[in-house]
């Protein structure tokens, strides 16, 4: 906020934090129809309230919701297969992590729906006004783009509406006290970026010196063959558990990297 308010930037800019969208269900099924939705478009479902609602329920309009994962909702779990499934009501308020397990222990899992068909049977086992939990749900799933832990949010209490998005990204505004929000990544708005962050590994130099044995025909400092050298080297470093270390050769103010024993050495790092 203090680097906003020093730009005089007031509204909304970019900040590194997304929300990767993956809607599984509780059985795993990935079929055909697995992409199957009837979302409250009214009210822009999923709308993910506070960037917190991770689970789906369905009305008795047969309509369905994000919700908090927490809260208690009567349970939809089914018998059978998943071509021909016989559809259960539970009359019991529980949350989704409780309802799936109960739906497992004492039927087959959660229900799916992967049809108008299929949501047209699990609407009429809903009474009226009520809200019932299905299998459908998806991970919080969500980064910071430098690969942070994700450790402290300050999310604002609004929509934050899904669509068929598979990627929404962070949002923040000196205006908004700098409380966090999420949109298509797609929208273009001014960004904060950061550097020399207090996490990251200080990077240190080296200089190697290599001595190699050659048939006097052949020159090392052709730009092929150092290219070749480098990358052969780089290799067996990886091999070794080298990941983090890059190697490049130092180029003195002639170009020759490579001279003839007794000549000056020159070092790569």
């Amino acid at each position: 906020m203090n680097t906003l308010s020093s730009a005089r930037h007031s509204s909304d800019t970019w900040i590194g934090l997304y929300n990767v969208i993956d809607w599984r269900w509780s059985d795993g099924f990935t079929g055909a129809g697995a992409n199957y939705s009837n979302w409250e478009l009214i009210f822009n479902e999923p709308n993910f309230i506070e960037a917190s609602q991770f689970c789906v329920n369905i009305g008795s309009t047969g309509l369905w919701w994000d919700d908090y994962c927490g809260t208690d909702y009567s349970v939809l779990c089914y018998n059978g297969t998943l071509l021909d499934p016989d559809y259960v009501y539970v009359d019991i308020g529980m949350n989704w992590f409780n309802a799936q397990t109960y739906c497992r222990e004492n039927f087959v899992d959660l229900a799916t729906v992967s049809s108008d068909l299929q949501n047209w049977m699990v609407k009429n086992l809903v009474p009226i006004g009520v809200y019932s939990w299905i299998g459908l749900f998806r991970q919080p799933n969500f980064f910071w783009s430098d690969g942070s832990n994700v450790s402290f949010s300050n999310w604002d209490n609004v929509y934050n509406p899904i669509g068929s998005m598979t990627t929404i990204c962070g949002i923040t505004s000196v205006n908004n006290m700098g409380k966090w929000r999420l949109l298509s990544c797609e929208n273009k708005l001014p960004v904060v970026c950061y550097d020399n962050p207090p996490h990251f590994k200080a990077v240190t130099q080296q200089s190697v010196k290599l001595r190699l044995e050659t048939e006097d025909s052949v020159n090392l400092n052709e730009a092929v063959l150092k290219e070749g050298i480098l990358e052969k080297l780089q290799d067996r470093l990886k091999e070794n558990g080298g990941n983090e270390i890059t190697l490049k050769w130092r180029e003195p103010p002639d170009g020759e990297v490579f001279k003839k024993e007794g000549q000056a050495v020159n070092p790569f790092l």
